[in-house]
């Protein structure tokens, strides 16, 4: 593609303007080739023809399209060229307030002349640990990158910082600085960081000064190498300082200063150490008066002293060295007062007693005549004498100034040589990083010696980048193995050799000074004679003769050749120095010493890294055994000596580079100038790294972003497999040039505007498919405008028509209606003369009816009752005749069966004799027994039968006749009804005449009584309105008072409401406030902890092992020790000053001064909490003395119950000698007869030994159990006897105890428990066989229960795709089949049961009856002697279940292994998964339990403190592990709760059973360790945040931000240099999933472990606060985030956490407002962002957002496509006019470390304590239930 191509109509260009440095302008017609002048229109509308350059016809350059304007890296514009880099800057600097932009590898910062809140600590955290290019540019995002490669790379790192003095140069290296001291921490607690950063103060003072450009510009050069270890941390620092600009101390130019310390002095001159300086205001002295602005605005020259002496202290200047140097600069300040007076042209003198030169002489130490006379005189020494010489007047004075800046110089030297023993590190360096903060190009209106040298050393770094820049260039081309061609780029070696090289401008000056009389004019003509007109880069200026021109790469600069020589000579007379020297003040010899001393500024170090510490380069050092000062090394000479050694550590290092440019000369905030800035950056290569970009392939994509951004341009036939394939068809279609693009390994490499074509073609395609969306859209509206017209016109004439049809119909329903009425008239008449014919019919007919019809009811009556009659006589005579039938029957039946009866007796007597015929009666009467008891079961359920159809029988009967009954009943009633009613009609006649007698007369009478009713309602009427009108008066003044007390009865209600609510919010944010307060105290006690045992464990290792000996210990040492003493660390502690005291003195100049304070000081503290402790316990002891003596006197008062006691004792004790004989003879027995048939399992003697051992046992439970209830009997009586704690019953009880105890006795319970747990273990291994058994048909249960739960879950999903009613259906149907099968399955289990009893019943009545035989037959044939030999089985003996009371009993020694078997060494897996939750938390108050039941209150202390001690070790050991924290605070808490629950306080007993009451503890309150055990549960909590955040921080920003969740909505635009993170999931890259899935394991571990549901839910707050945190505070630096499309990404995001909320049912946690502010600004991203209406809608809407927060991402908003739109800058000040009046916090960033103040609500365990188990896996064996 032709460039010409590009310039068509519409098309945007630069053109050169004087005044901006370039224009905009658009093109009116195409461009042809072979035009001259192209037709253009200015950005304000005025036409322009724009002539192009006959000879080399270049167009202008094309303007990037608005999308790429203000991108994060300048090689990302299409179109690189110098008004491209220009207008990018300029709108992120002035539209966005952006101050940094990367061009490449180099870092542009522009000095905003304002402070922004981009420095803090939160944003350094959010730039630790990203990639470059992932993160907005800042200073940060460069010392990341250092650090990173640093550690990646094994390689030292340097970032050189360049720029005018003003840019920020000082400022962008401090911050620098400030991030490696924050990131990496130091190695060990002596706060290397911190000195580090102090440094700056100390330089700033002494080397920083008010010029016209900068308030506080460096007047020196520094390089800062920061060592660090092999962990990466800082060890030390180390600083090389160049060219301090010493004229300055003597002369400064109008409106500035001199050095900051000076004026600082002068402002702290009434402090009363400084009194003897005799200093005063900054006008009085000589050297600080010159500019005549001695103040800086808004700057305390006082407080930056103190600032100065803290940084001093800190780096450990005493304050005897630092008055030294107060007194040296005071000495300088006077010594610049000093005047001379002429006697002669050329001889001055000082007048008498010069008050000036007074004060200096004292201050320095020196004799105020012999500084009196060489201050006027000189020495001049020749080859055979030596003699003095007045000077000048002229010359004194230059002296004078020479000797000023030659004592600052050198105090200068001293301090940094100081800094740099400060910070020199103790330990081998492993690596460091540079910071070099150097002056950039230079050119004023007079140049002199300085910004000649500052030129030099610009030369040569830009030479380096340059390199540097070619270099990576280079390697990008090979590894992507795309062919390379040598790019041109600007060398400027020719102009460094024409500086430095063998007759170069600094080989002429160095001869010249030589000269015995040389001068600045011959310098000069030599240079003219050296290389006028044989050097391009030389020239000599028309109209000068003492001067000369360098072409330096930035540009042009003439130098003035006056005072070359004498700023290259820096002469000093050595006569005044030698006065120095011999003074009484210690420090002024000291500045010298180092002029003895010359190092070879190229002597190397002996390993082969870079050094670290290379004594810094000092001018002006005279060579030892010369006295000449002619041959010291020139200023010119050390400096590029120095500059070489720069290079060289430079080389060895990965450079990065920082270039500040300066916006303006005025210092405005946020002001622009295009002159100046273009100035700087041709001037610091920016503009270089650009043009040797473009010369190549600047633009370069991957396969992946160019396949997704140009993906519609391709055609789905185009789409491969393979993306690198389809990349390069689709290229070769729309490229037609091959040279235009390369295809590398991952990369595809483009020309330069080459993407902007690109750009073109994607933008026309998407333009022309916006026209086809707008076309078919408008055709869809005007045709759906159309159907709605039409369908309105259809509606019209429906309604016209309609009207005119109801009229119509009208007309006929009111002719049909009269048609009707006539219908109905003439129907009404003939049917009334109908029914009146009808009505006279029915009469007849019905009188004769009723006639006939009672005629044929009295027959039927008769009838019937003859009938009855009849039926009864008849069945009378055939009862009578049955029953004498069957009286006869029956006779003859029982004669007859007599007979037959007496024939068998006979029979059966016969046969009985018979046993043959017994024997066959016996076989078969049980089966006839059966038969007739099956007989009689089925006869009896026939009876049944029979008997229930009879009863139903005789009830339908009995029905049927009541039924019969009534019916005649009511025939009877009707028919008297009949009679009545005939009888009824006579009297009713005769009623009906009197009664209409009586309505004449009533109406007579009613006539009158309604005229008076008339009346009196008439005057009724009148009454009632007026009460009504009265009525309503009062009704509205009621309501109109009712509505007052209503209204101000709410208004008071909802003012106290409010304030209520207020008060209410107030005093939960001041609890959430002290909560977090004591949180955090508690988080820094524990910090402090650790900082104290490391510090030991240091000291340790940092002082010497004393000489050997015998060392006393502390007696309280062991008996001390608990949550808060630690007598071990204290004592050691102690020993540290002796120790320190017995070190030798060369080894007291390494430690630390500052830490050895901070040691002492925490080993007084240490003392004093020692000595209260100390006091404490005598205080105790001596109480304890006075209660025992006070017990000795009281006379005895318990004699019965002690006799009692002592009974029961002497019981016991004859029990216990009764046993212990049995064993004796038992013993003895078994010892006699070893034979192992007599000890077998089942001999007798065995058999015999077990019931006795068992019966022991049982005997010695039953004793045990006595001993404990006497026990706790002595210890209630004593308790009663004695409040107070003595020991008298303890020794009592233990003398008792004493006495039962017997070494034989428990040898012999020894052996006999032995042999009773053989016989056990026979017992314990077929239990385990049993119970695998037991756990196989679990398992099988469990497989059932598992195949059972897929069907459901199948029928579930099948019944989910119904509707739902047919759901519902489904669902029932399923339940009553399964019901049905339940049903049918119990019934059978039911049946199988119940023949199973009754086979079993016969088979047991069967067996009893043969055993009772048996036993009767056999008893007779055994003899007694055969029950010997017959062998015994063993016989299972059932131990008596205990009565368990939920406590563990263990001894005093073993309390460490029980700490370390359920605490140290316990793996929270196995537990979790196998073990009730919480078990070591059960277990150890099991065992408080016990020892507070034994009322041993060092037992409860003991363990309780152990118990504390180990979980936090354990922590410390595995305090990074997810599950062991979430163990601990899960069994810390349920610890906590068990305390609580049951500690007998009632508000914690409500939800006890009284079982659970029962355990409560009864002799110790344990409220203070509820406390400690709750800070270390806050404690273990926040770790648990810590953990998690550190699991979860790396997921975050790839998964909630990076990560394309929903594919293709995001837009990948052109990107430059520092890629971005790819959005496409690849293998390794987290998305929103692995949060998702880190949040389930979270949440699994934490339930599986039975922490609290509402801990749990603290958690998930917590989790979620960070999740939003961390991704607001990346969006907020990001700029390619804040997009449309990225909003709906976060949106979705966010409302998948939501649905996880709602899985886990945790909605209620609160977790979902801490995502509130993601929310917010996702919304912001995507609403309208035009009118005032929105700007009053994102105002309302981001309540959550502060007002910083709000305009942040308005000025970051960035369009993917060009459709888009940016907000306007008068929108964004719309907002923030419209939240002014808001108060929120102006911080940037969320506080992504913030942790919510937790809380611990009672959660009482339904769990008893007597049914815990203790697993044989945790191998507490040694511990036993009681």
């Amino acid at each position: 593609m032709a460039a010409s191509e590009l310039y068509t109509k519409y098309a945007r260009v630069w053109i050169p303007d004087p005044e901006e440095v370039w224009k905009s302008a658009e093109l009116l017609k195409d461009y042809k080739p072979g035009d001259k002048v192209l037709q253009l229109r200015l950005e304000e509308g005025k036409d322009l023809e724009y002539s192009l350059d006959p000879k080399t016809k270049e167009l202008p350059p094309l303007r990037n399209p608005d999308i790429l304007v203000g991108e994060n890296d300048l090689t990302a514009l299409s179109y690189l060229h110098e008004p491209a880099v220009l207008h990018n800057l300029k709108v992120r600097f002035i539209d966005s307030k952006l101050i940094y932009t990367y061009c490449g590898i180099v870092l542009v910062a522009i000095n905003p002349y304002e402070q922004l809140p981009i420095y803090g600590e939160d944003i350094i955290n959010a730039y630790s640990g990203q990639n470059m290019g992932d993160m907005d540019p800042h200073i940060f995002a460069v010392a990341e990158e250092a650090y990173k490669q640093m550690a990646r790379d094994e390689r030292n790192q340097s970032i050189i910082v360049s720029g005018e003095s003003g840019a920020g140069k000082t400022v962008s290296a401090k911050y620098a600085m400030r991030y490696f001291a924050t990131v990496s921490g130091s190695a060990s607690e002596a706060n290397v960081e911190e000195k580090v950063l102090a440094s700056n103060p100390i330089m700033e003072s002494i080397g920083n000064a008010k010029t016209t450009r900068n308030d506080n510009s460096s007047r020196f050069g520094k390089y800062i190498e920061i060592g660090f270890d092999k962990r990466y941390r800082i060890i030390g620092a180390n600083m090389r300082t160049y060219l301090l600009e010493k004229s300055r101390v003597v002369f400064q130019a109008e409106e500035e200063r001199n050095y900051h310390i000076f004026y600082q002095l002068c402002a702290s001159a009434a402090l009363p150490e400084f009194k003897t300086l005799r200093l005063g205001n900054a006008n009085y002295f000589h050297y600080t008066k010159q500019g005549g602005s001695p103040v800086i605005d808004g700057v305390d020259d006082a407080k930056e002293m103190m600032n100065t002496r803290q940084a001093c202290t800190l780096l450990g200047i005493s304050d005897s060295y630092q008055m030294g140097i107060f007194r040296i600069l005071a000495g300088i300040l006077h010594l610049g007062n000093v005047e001379f007076a002429s006697r002669d042209s050329d001889s001055c003198t000082i007048p008498p007693k010069h008050e000036p030169l007074t004060i200096f002489c004292d201050l320095m130490g020196v004799e105020y005549e012999e500084m009196a006379h060489w201050l006027c005189h000189r020495k001049l020494a020749t080859a055979t004498e030596t003699y003095i010489k007045p000077i000048s007047k002229l010359h004194a004075i230059n002296a004078r100034d020479a000797l000023a800046k030659h004592i600052y110089a050198n105090l200068f030297n001293w301090i940094v040589d100081h800094v740099n023993k400060a910070l020199h590190a103790t330990v081998k360096q492993h690596s460091f990083i540079g910071v070099l903060d150097i002056y950039g190009f230079e050119t004023f209106e007079i140049n002199s010696f300085e910004q000649f040298c500052i030129n030099y050393a610009n030369e040569k770094l830009q030479q380096q980048f340059n390199m540097h820049v070619f270099k990576l260039e280079q390697e990008e081309y090979m590894k992507e193995q795309i062919p390379w061609t040598l790019i041109d780029f600007y060398d400027n070696q020719p102009c460094i050799n024409l500086i430095e090289a063998k007759m170069g401008v600094l080989d002429l000056l160095d001869e010249e000074c030589k000269m015995p009389k040389g001068s600045d004019d011959s310098w000069a003509q030599k240079l003219y004679n050296t290389h006028l007109n044989k050097c391009a880069l030389f020239e000599k200026p028309r109209m000068s003769n003492k001067a000369f021109i360098i072409k330096h790469f930035a540009d042009k600069v003439e130098y003035q050749c006056e005072g070359f020589l004498e700023k290259n000579k820096d002469t000093v007379y050595e006569e005044q120095i030698k006065v120095l020297k011999s003074s009484k003040f210690k420090l002024l010899p000291e500045l010298f010493q180092d002029e003895e001393k010359v190092l070879s500024p190229t002597s190397a170090t002996p390993s082969g890294r870079v050094p670290l510490s290379r004594t810094p380069i000092k001018p002006a050092k005279a060579r030892p055994g010369q006295a000449s000062k002619e041959h010291k090394k020139t200023v010119g000479h050390q400096f590029r000596n120095s500059l070489h050694l720069l290079m060289e550590t430079l080389n060895a290092t990965t450079p990065h580079y920082v270039r500040c440019i300066k916006p303006n000369d005025f210092k405005f905030p946020f002001t622009f100038d295009e002159k100046r800035a273009v100035q700087q950056l041709r001037a610091c290569g920016v503009l270089e790294t650009i043009r040797i970009s473009a010369a190549g392939f600047p633009s370069r994509w991957t396969y992946q972003e160019f396949f997704s951004r140009y993906r519609v341009l391709m055609k789905q036939r185009d789409v491969l497999g393979d993306r690198k394939q389809t990349c390069k068809n689709v290229l070769e279609k729309l490229i037609q040039d091959k040279d235009k693009y390369q295809f590398g390994k991952t990369k595809i490499f483009f020309r330069a505007g080459q993407v902007a074509y690109l750009e073109k073609i994607r933008a026309d395609k998407l333009r022309a498919a916006c026209i086809r969306i707008q076309k078919t859209i408008r055709g869809w509206l005007m045709r759906k405008k159309y159907i709605r017209m039409r369908k309105a016109a259809i509606t019209i004439q429906r309604h016209v028509r309609g009207y005119q049809a109801r009229c119509y119909a009208k007309f006929l329903r009111r002719t049909r209606a009269a048609i009707t009425i006539q219908k109905f008239q003439r129907m009404y008449v003939v049917r009334k003369r109908y029914q009146r014919m009808r009505d006279a019919t029915v009469a007849l007919q019905a009188l004769l009816r009723g006639y006939m019809v009672r005629n044929r009811y009295q027959m039927m009556l008769r009838e019937h009752k003859s009938v009855v009659i009849q039926k009864h006589v008849r069945g009378w005579l055939a009862r009578r005749r049955y029953r004498r039938t069957l009286g006869a029957i029956v006779y003859l039946q029982c004669c007859y069966r007599r007979m037959m009866a007496k024939r068998e007796l006979k029979k059966l007597k016969i046969e009985a004799r018979s046993v043959e015929r017994y024997k066959k009666l016996h076989i078969g009467l049980e089966n006839k027994i059966m038969q007739l008891q099956r007989k009689i079961d089925e006869q009896n359920k026939e009876y049944k039968s029979l008997l229930e159809k009879m009863n139903n029988l005789e009830i339908t009967y009995s029905t049927e006749t009541e039924k019969l009954r009534g019916d005649v009943e009511r025939l009877r009633m009707s028919e008297e009804e009949a009679r009545n009613a005939t009888n009824r009609v006579i009297s009713l006649q005769e009623e009906i005449a009197k009664l209409r007698r009586e309505l004449h007369q009533t109406q007579s009478e009613k006539k009158s009584i309604e005229e008076w009713a008339d009346k009196y309602k008439h005057e009724t009427e009148q009454l009632v309105s007026e009460l009504k009108e009265q009525n309503s008066l009062l009704k509205t003044e009621k309501e109109e008072l009712n509505r007052r007390i209503h209204d101000q009865a709410k208004e008071i209600t909802e003012s106290m409401e409010k304030k209520l609510v207020e008060e209410t919010k107030q005093l939960e944010l001041d609890l959430n406030d002290e909560r977090l307060r004591y949180q955090n105290l508690l988080n820094e006690f524990s910090r402090l902890e650790e900082r104290y045992d490391d510090l030991k464990d240091e000291m340790n290792l940092m002082v010497s092992i004393p000489k050997p000996g015998h060392k006393r210990t502390d007696s309280t040492h062991s008996s001390n020790e608990s949550e808060y003493t630690f007598s071990s660390e204290i004592t050691e502690a102690e020993d540290l000053p002796l120790r320190m005291e017995q070190e030798p003195s060369e080894k007291k100049a390494t430690l630390d001064m500052s830490l050895f304070l901070k040691l002492q000081k925490r080993v007084s503290e240490l003392e004093q909490e020692k000595q209260s402790l100390q006091d404490e316990l005598d205080r105790k002891e001596e109480q304890a003395l006075r209660a025992k003596a006070k017990e000795e006197e009281r006379p005895p008062i318990r004699g019965a119950e002690l006799e009692y006691e002592s009974l029961k004792r002497q019981e016991l004790e004859s029990e216990n000698k009764k046993l212990k004989n049995e064993l004796n003879e038992l013993q003895k027995a078994l010892t006699e007869t070893r034979a192992p048939e007599v000890t077998a399992p089942g001999a007798p003697a065995y058999r015999v030994l077990l019931d006795q051992l068992t019966s022991v046992s049982e005997e010695l439970e039953v004793r045990k159990e006595e001993v404990l209830i006497l026990r706790s009997q002595l210890v209630s009586q004593k308790e009663a006897i004695q409040p107070k704690h003595t020991m008298t019953d303890a020794t009592i009880l233990l003398e008792d105890v004493q006495k039962m105890k017997d070494k034989g006795e428990i040898a012999q319970a020894y052996i006999g428990l032995k042999e009773t747990n053989r016989l056990l273990e026979s017992q314990l291994q077929s239990q385990k066989k049993s119970h695998e058994n037991e756990l196989e048909s679990l398992r099988g249960e469990i497989q059932s229960l598992k195949e059972e739960n897929n069907r459901q879950q199948q029928l579930l999903a099948q019944n989910l795709q119904l509707p739902p009613e047919a759901r519902i259906e489904a669902s029932l149907q399923h339940e009553i089949t399964r019901l049905t099968n339940e049903n049918l399955d119990l019934m059978e289990q039911l049946e199988k049961q119940d023949k199973t009893v009754r086979k079993l019943k016969k088979q047991l009545k069967v067996f009893a009856k043969k055993i009772g035989e048996l036993e009767v037959g056999q008893m007779e044939n055994i003899s007694p002697g055969q029950i010997i030999d017959e062998p015994i089985r063993p016989v299972n003996i059932p131990r008596k279940e205990k009565d368990f009371q939920g406590m563990l009993e263990y001894k005093k020694e073993d309390e460490q292994k029980l700490v370390k078997n359920l605490i140290l060494e316990l793996k929270p897996r196995g537990v979790a998964v196998n073990l009730i939750p919480g078990l070591p938390a059960y277990i150890l108050f099991m065992c408080v339990r016990h020892a507070d039941y034994l009322n041993d209150d060092q037992k409860v202390r003991s363990l309780l403190t152990s118990t504390i001690n180990g979980i936090k070790k354990v922590l410390k050991k595995r305090g990074d592990d997810f599950e062991t924290v979430s163990f601990w605070l899960s069994n810390t808490c349920r610890f906590l709760h068990c305390l609580k629950q049951y500690s007998g306080e009632e508000g914690f007993m409500k939800h006890n059973t009284p079982r659970q009451n029962e355990h409560c503890l009864t002799n110790f309150d344990l409220a203070e360790y509820r406390q400690v055990l709750s800070d270390l549960a806050i404690q273990i909590y926040q770790q648990l945040v810590r953990v998690l955040e550190n699991i979860l921080q790396p997921m975050i920003v790839s998964g909630m931000l990076e990560h394309e969740t929903i594919q293709g909505v995001s837009g990948v635009k052109p990107t430059g240099l520092r890629k971005r993170t790819s959005s496409i999931a690849d293998e390794g890259t987290y998305t929103l999933d692995s949060i998702i899935r880190q949040l389930n394991s979270f949440h699994s571990v934490m339930c599986q472990h039975g922490m609290d549901p509402e801990l749990i839910k603290q958690v998930v707050k917590q989790m979620f606060y960070i999740i939003g945190a961390v991704t607001l505070n990346n969006l907020l630096l990001r700029k390619d985030m804040c997009s449309w499309s990225k909003g709906m990404q976060i949106r979705y995001n966010v409302s998948q956490l939501e649905e996880w909320l709602r899985d886990k049912n945790l909605m209620n946690s609160g977790a979902k407002e801490t995502l509130e502010p993601l929310i917010q600004a996702a919304q912001l991203l995507q609403v309208k962002k035009k009118t005032d209406e929105d700007a009053e809608a994102i105002c309302s809407m981001c309540n959550a957002l502060t007002t910083a927060q709000i305009v942040k991402v308005l000025n970051l908003y960035t369009p993917v496509n060009e459709f888009e739109e940016r907000v306007l800058v008068s929108f964004i000040r719309t907002i923030q006019v419209r939240l002014r009046d808001r108060k929120d916090s102006p911080q940037l960033l969320m506080d992504a470390k913030h942790i919510f103040p937790v809380t611990f609500p009672f959660n009482p365990s339904s769990l008893a304590l007597e049914t815990i188990q203790i697993p044989a896996s945790l191998g507490l064996g040694f511990i036993s239930r009681v």
